[in-house]
Protein backbone atom coordinates (compact mmCIF):
# COMPACT_ATOMS: atom_id res chain seq x y z
CA UNK A 1 0.00 0.00 0.00
CA UNK A 2 1.39 3.39 -1.00
CA UNK A 3 1.26 6.28 1.42
CA UNK A 4 -0.17 9.55 0.14
CA UNK A 5 1.03 12.77 1.72
CA UNK A 6 -1.44 15.52 2.61
CA UNK A 7 -0.55 18.99 1.45
CA UNK A 8 -1.46 21.08 4.50
CA UNK A 9 -3.88 23.93 4.02
CA UNK A 10 -2.44 27.10 5.53
CA UNK A 11 -4.93 29.93 5.14
CA UNK A 12 -2.80 32.32 7.21
CA UNK A 13 0.82 32.66 6.14
CA UNK A 14 3.01 35.61 7.03
CA UNK A 15 5.68 35.93 4.39
CA UNK A 16 7.62 38.87 5.80
CA UNK A 17 7.77 40.80 9.06
CA UNK A 18 8.48 44.51 8.65
CA UNK A 19 8.73 45.81 12.23
CA UNK A 20 8.05 44.71 15.80
CA UNK A 21 7.85 47.40 18.48
CA UNK A 22 7.18 47.82 22.18
CA UNK A 23 6.85 51.50 23.06
CA UNK A 24 6.56 53.32 26.38
CA UNK A 25 5.19 56.65 25.20
CA UNK A 26 4.92 59.91 27.10
CA UNK A 27 1.43 61.23 27.90
CA UNK A 28 1.69 63.87 25.14
CA UNK A 29 3.08 61.64 22.37
CA UNK A 30 1.59 62.09 18.90
CA UNK A 31 2.39 60.37 15.60
CA UNK A 32 1.31 62.37 12.55
CA UNK A 33 0.38 59.32 10.50
CA UNK A 34 1.28 57.23 7.46
CA UNK A 35 0.03 54.57 5.06
CA UNK A 36 1.95 51.61 3.64
CA UNK A 37 1.47 48.43 1.63
CA UNK A 38 1.46 45.96 4.54
CA UNK A 39 -0.69 45.05 7.54
CA UNK A 40 -0.12 46.59 10.95
CA UNK A 41 -1.72 46.10 14.34
CA UNK A 42 -1.61 48.26 17.47
CA UNK A 43 -2.19 46.72 20.92
CA UNK A 44 -2.49 48.76 24.12
CA UNK A 45 -0.60 47.04 26.94
CA UNK A 46 -1.24 49.87 29.39
CA UNK A 47 -3.25 53.11 29.45
CA UNK A 48 -5.10 54.20 26.34
CA UNK A 49 -4.46 55.91 23.01
CA UNK A 50 -6.48 57.68 20.33
CA UNK A 51 -6.18 55.99 16.93
CA UNK A 52 -7.20 57.47 13.59
CA UNK A 53 -7.93 55.07 10.73
CA UNK A 54 -8.87 56.80 7.49
CA UNK A 55 -11.60 59.23 8.65
CA UNK A 56 -12.54 57.40 11.87
CA UNK A 57 -11.16 58.17 15.32
CA UNK A 58 -11.34 55.63 18.13
CA UNK A 59 -10.13 55.39 21.71
CA UNK A 60 -8.17 52.18 22.19
CA UNK A 61 -7.98 51.02 25.81
CA UNK A 62 -5.82 48.55 27.71
CA UNK A 63 -6.18 45.03 26.32
CA UNK A 64 -7.57 46.18 22.97
CA UNK A 65 -6.08 45.77 19.48
CA UNK A 66 -6.85 47.37 16.14
CA UNK A 67 -5.59 46.41 12.68
CA UNK A 68 -4.71 48.70 9.78
CA UNK A 69 -5.06 47.11 6.35
CA UNK A 70 -2.55 47.83 3.55
CA UNK A 71 -3.05 51.31 2.12
CA UNK A 72 -5.05 52.60 5.09
CA UNK A 73 -3.90 55.94 6.47
CA UNK A 74 -3.51 55.81 10.26
CA UNK A 75 -2.13 57.87 13.12
CA UNK A 76 -2.13 57.74 16.91
CA UNK A 77 -1.67 59.94 19.93
CA UNK A 78 -1.70 59.67 23.71
CA UNK A 79 -4.59 61.30 25.55
CA UNK A 80 -2.45 63.95 27.27
CA UNK A 81 -2.96 62.42 30.72
CA UNK A 82 -1.89 58.77 30.80
CA UNK A 83 1.47 57.54 29.48
CA UNK A 84 0.62 54.46 27.38
CA UNK A 85 2.57 51.29 26.62
CA UNK A 86 1.79 49.82 23.22
CA UNK A 87 2.82 46.96 20.94
CA UNK A 88 3.01 47.57 17.18
CA UNK A 89 3.78 44.87 14.62
CA UNK A 90 3.68 45.14 10.83
CA UNK A 91 3.90 42.35 8.29
CA UNK A 92 3.00 41.14 4.80
CA UNK A 93 0.15 38.65 4.53
CA UNK A 94 -1.80 38.13 1.31
CA UNK A 95 -4.41 35.78 2.76
CA UNK A 96 -8.06 36.62 1.92
CA UNK A 97 -8.89 35.62 5.51
CA UNK A 98 -7.19 38.80 6.74
CA UNK A 99 -10.26 40.77 5.63
CA UNK A 100 -11.78 39.62 8.93
CA UNK A 101 -9.58 42.14 10.75
CA UNK A 102 -10.70 45.22 8.84
CA UNK A 103 -12.57 47.83 10.91
CA UNK A 104 -12.51 45.71 14.08
CA UNK A 105 -11.45 46.45 17.64
CA UNK A 106 -10.51 43.16 19.32
CA UNK A 107 -10.14 42.39 23.03
CA UNK A 108 -7.19 40.18 23.89
CA UNK A 109 -7.70 37.21 26.20
CA UNK A 110 -5.04 35.40 28.24
CA UNK A 111 -4.16 33.09 25.34
CA UNK A 112 -3.73 35.96 22.89
CA UNK A 113 -1.67 38.02 25.36
CA UNK A 114 0.60 35.01 25.94
CA UNK A 115 1.19 34.69 22.19
CA UNK A 116 1.87 38.41 21.92
CA UNK A 117 4.42 38.21 24.74
CA UNK A 118 6.11 35.23 23.07
CA UNK A 119 6.27 37.10 19.77
CA UNK A 120 8.00 40.04 21.50
CA UNK A 121 10.41 37.71 23.31
CA UNK A 122 11.42 35.99 20.07
CA UNK A 123 11.69 39.31 18.19
CA UNK A 124 13.99 40.73 20.88
CA UNK A 125 16.26 37.70 20.34
CA UNK A 126 15.95 37.46 16.54
CA UNK A 127 16.79 41.10 15.81
CA UNK A 128 19.58 43.35 17.05
CA UNK A 129 17.46 46.45 16.44
CA UNK A 130 15.87 47.85 19.65
CA UNK A 131 12.12 47.32 19.89
CA UNK A 132 11.56 50.93 21.03
CA UNK A 133 13.16 52.75 18.08
CA UNK A 134 10.37 54.84 16.47
CA UNK A 135 12.47 55.57 13.37
CA UNK A 136 13.21 51.92 12.56
CA UNK A 137 12.43 51.00 8.96
CA UNK A 138 14.43 47.80 8.61
CA UNK A 139 15.23 45.36 11.40
CA UNK A 140 18.80 44.17 11.73
CA UNK A 141 19.33 40.44 12.19
CA UNK A 142 20.97 39.26 15.40
CA UNK A 143 23.78 36.97 14.28
CA UNK A 144 23.84 35.20 17.66
CA UNK A 145 20.07 34.62 17.91
CA UNK A 146 18.68 31.29 19.05
CA UNK A 147 17.92 28.69 16.40
CA UNK A 148 14.86 29.62 14.28
CA UNK A 149 14.09 32.77 16.29
CA UNK A 150 12.86 34.59 13.17
CA UNK A 151 10.62 31.66 12.27
CA UNK A 152 9.18 31.74 15.79
CA UNK A 153 8.25 35.39 15.29
CA UNK A 154 6.29 34.45 12.18
CA UNK A 155 4.73 31.37 13.77
CA UNK A 156 3.51 33.21 16.87
CA UNK A 157 2.05 35.94 14.68
CA UNK A 158 0.23 33.35 12.56
CA UNK A 159 -0.99 31.55 15.67
CA UNK A 160 -2.29 34.85 17.07
CA UNK A 161 -4.19 35.59 13.85
CA UNK A 162 -5.69 32.10 13.83
CA UNK A 163 -6.82 32.33 17.46
CA UNK A 164 -8.49 35.68 16.80
CA UNK A 165 -10.16 34.40 13.65
CA UNK A 166 -11.43 31.27 15.38
CA UNK A 167 -12.80 33.24 18.28
CA UNK A 168 -14.40 35.78 15.99
CA UNK A 169 -15.97 33.17 13.73
CA UNK A 170 -17.19 31.22 16.78
CA UNK A 171 -16.55 27.84 15.16
CA UNK A 172 -13.95 26.71 17.66
CA UNK A 173 -15.05 27.76 21.15
CA UNK A 174 -12.46 27.36 23.85
CA UNK A 175 -13.14 24.30 25.98
CA UNK A 176 -13.30 24.72 29.77
CA UNK A 177 -10.00 23.77 31.30
CA UNK A 178 -9.88 20.63 33.40
CA UNK A 179 -6.85 22.01 35.24
CA UNK A 180 -8.88 23.41 38.12
CA UNK A 181 -5.87 23.72 40.37
CA UNK A 182 -3.96 25.81 37.83
CA UNK A 183 -7.00 28.01 37.24
CA UNK A 184 -7.39 28.51 40.97
CA UNK A 185 -3.75 29.51 41.31
CA UNK A 186 -4.07 31.94 38.40
CA UNK A 187 -7.15 33.54 39.95
CA UNK A 188 -5.31 33.80 43.28
CA UNK A 189 -2.31 35.50 41.65
CA UNK A 190 -4.60 37.88 39.76
CA UNK A 191 -6.37 38.80 43.00
CA UNK A 192 -3.14 39.47 44.90
CA UNK A 193 -1.66 41.43 41.97
CA UNK A 194 -4.78 43.59 41.86
CA UNK A 195 -4.43 44.15 45.62
CA UNK A 196 -0.80 45.21 45.20
CA UNK A 197 -1.69 47.63 42.40
CA UNK A 198 -4.47 49.15 44.52
CA UNK A 199 -1.97 49.69 47.35
CA UNK A 200 0.93 50.90 45.21
CA UNK A 201 1.39 54.00 47.40
CA UNK A 202 1.73 52.05 50.65
CA UNK A 203 4.74 50.53 52.39
CA UNK A 204 3.35 47.03 52.52
CA UNK A 205 5.12 44.17 54.26
CA UNK A 206 4.79 40.48 53.43
CA UNK A 207 2.72 40.08 56.59
CA UNK A 208 0.34 42.79 55.38
CA UNK A 209 -0.17 41.00 52.07
CA UNK A 210 -0.76 37.64 53.77
CA UNK A 211 -3.20 39.09 56.31
CA UNK A 212 -5.26 41.09 53.81
CA UNK A 213 -5.48 38.18 51.36
CA UNK A 214 -6.04 35.43 53.94
CA UNK A 215 -3.10 33.36 52.80
CA UNK A 216 -0.08 31.78 54.44
CA UNK A 217 3.38 33.18 53.83
CA UNK A 218 4.89 29.99 52.40
CA UNK A 219 1.99 29.38 49.99
CA UNK A 220 2.05 33.00 48.81
CA UNK A 221 5.77 32.90 48.09
CA UNK A 222 5.59 29.45 46.46
CA UNK A 223 2.81 30.41 44.02
CA UNK A 224 4.37 33.79 43.22
CA UNK A 225 7.72 32.21 42.42
CA UNK A 226 6.05 29.62 40.19
CA UNK A 227 4.01 32.22 38.30
CA UNK A 228 6.32 35.25 38.24
CA UNK A 229 9.82 33.91 38.94
CA UNK A 230 10.20 36.01 42.10
CA UNK A 231 8.66 36.67 45.48
CA UNK A 232 5.56 38.76 46.15
CA UNK A 233 7.49 41.72 47.55
CA UNK A 234 9.95 41.64 44.65
CA UNK A 235 6.95 41.82 42.32
CA UNK A 236 5.52 44.71 44.37
CA UNK A 237 8.81 46.59 44.06
CA UNK A 238 8.81 46.18 40.27
CA UNK A 239 5.21 47.41 40.17
CA UNK A 240 6.29 50.57 42.00
CA UNK A 241 9.08 51.23 39.50
CA UNK A 242 6.74 50.66 36.54
CA UNK A 243 4.37 53.18 38.10
CA UNK A 244 7.30 55.56 38.58
CA UNK A 245 8.21 55.21 34.90
CA UNK A 246 4.63 55.99 33.92
CA UNK A 247 4.55 59.08 36.18
CA UNK A 248 7.88 60.30 34.78
CA UNK A 249 6.51 60.00 31.24
CA UNK A 250 3.34 61.84 32.25
CA UNK A 251 5.54 64.66 33.56
CA UNK A 252 3.08 65.85 36.23
CA UNK A 253 5.37 65.30 39.28
CA UNK A 254 9.05 65.63 40.09
CA UNK A 255 11.18 62.77 41.39
CA UNK A 256 10.72 63.70 45.04
CA UNK A 257 6.94 63.78 44.66
CA UNK A 258 6.96 60.45 42.82
CA UNK A 259 9.16 58.90 45.50
CA UNK A 260 6.80 60.12 48.23
CA UNK A 261 3.69 59.01 46.37
CA UNK A 262 5.07 55.48 46.00
CA UNK A 263 5.93 55.20 49.69
CA UNK A 264 9.73 55.30 49.57
CA UNK A 265 11.57 56.43 52.68
CA UNK A 266 13.81 58.79 50.72
CA UNK A 267 14.56 60.01 47.22
CA UNK A 268 17.97 58.32 47.48
CA UNK A 269 16.47 54.88 48.16
CA UNK A 270 13.98 55.43 45.37
CA UNK A 271 16.78 56.31 42.92
CA UNK A 272 18.83 53.23 43.90
CA UNK A 273 15.83 50.94 43.54
CA UNK A 274 14.88 52.53 40.19
CA UNK A 275 18.37 51.92 38.80
CA UNK A 276 18.43 48.35 40.15
CA UNK A 277 15.21 47.51 38.31
CA UNK A 278 15.67 49.49 35.07
CA UNK A 279 19.44 49.89 34.73
CA UNK A 280 18.99 53.69 34.63
CA UNK A 281 18.59 56.44 37.18
CA UNK A 282 15.30 58.36 37.15
CA UNK A 283 17.12 61.29 35.50
CA UNK A 284 18.56 59.06 32.78
CA UNK A 285 15.14 57.53 32.14
CA UNK A 286 13.51 60.97 31.94
CA UNK A 287 16.15 62.05 29.42
CA UNK A 288 15.49 58.99 27.27
CA UNK A 289 11.77 59.80 27.28
CA UNK A 290 12.52 63.38 26.18
CA UNK A 291 14.67 62.07 23.32
CA UNK A 292 11.78 59.88 22.20
CA UNK A 293 9.40 62.84 22.43
CA UNK A 294 11.60 64.74 19.97
CA UNK A 295 10.69 62.09 17.40
CA UNK A 296 6.96 62.74 17.70
CA UNK A 297 6.60 63.16 13.98
CA UNK A 298 7.91 59.66 13.33
CA UNK A 299 7.05 56.19 14.59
Amino acid sequence: MAYVATNLQRPIQIQEVVTVHYFEYSSNYAFVGESHDFWEFVYVDKGEIVVTAQDSEIVLKKGEMVFHRPGEFHSLRANGVVAPNIVIASFHCNSPAMSFFEHKILNMGDKERTLLAKMLEEAADAFASPLDDPLLQQMERNQSAKFAAEEMVGLTLEWLMIELLRRGDAYAPEKPSSLIREKSQTEFIDRVCAYLEENISKRLTLSDVCRDNLVGRSYLQKIFREKTGGGAMEYFGVLKIKKAQEMIREGSRNFTEISSFLGYNSIHYFSRHFKKVTGMTPSEYASSVKILALKNGEK
